[in-house]
């Protein structure tokens, strides 16, 4: 499977693993997949830490490496598929994950019931 954590995903996968699913879980460990985390969640991330609405490790990108997940570059193409996108999530972090999953193949892993109306498949976290 090839797979792309949303935000929240990721960060507990850094410092909270027990919130995950147990299916989730074993699919992030699974080294027959590939997990992705995308460069929109290291804005995201950045973005609520500077306003004080969240708490996250300060070296991301180690983590991501620690935990052997591939960073996924957000692209001109991402971009222009999540203006496209119905007007079904308002977060546009949400909205351009959507995007980047679409685009390329990729079941995002979530919480996020929201996610689902979308055309893309999602995994429970």
């Amino acid at each position: 499977m090839r797979l792309l954590l949303d935000t929240h995903t990721f960060l507990w996968s850094l410092t909270e693993p027990q919130r995950l699913s147990e299916h989730a879980r074993r699919a992030l460990e699974d080294a027959q997949n590939e997990v992705f985390v995308s460069s929109v969640s290291a804005w995201e991330i950045a973005v609520k830490r500077a306003i004080g609405k969240l708490e996250a490790p300060n070296n991301l990108e180690v983590g991501l490496t620690e935990q052997g997940f591939t960073p996924l570059p957000l692209t001109f193409f991402h971009a222009e598929q999540a203006g496209t996108l119905p007007p079904i999530h308002g977060d546009p972090f949400d909205r351009m994950l959507v995007a980047q999953a679409q685009a390329e193949g990729l079941i995002i892993v979530t919480r996020d019931r929201h996610l689902s109306r979308y055309d893309v498949p999602t995994m429970s976290a």
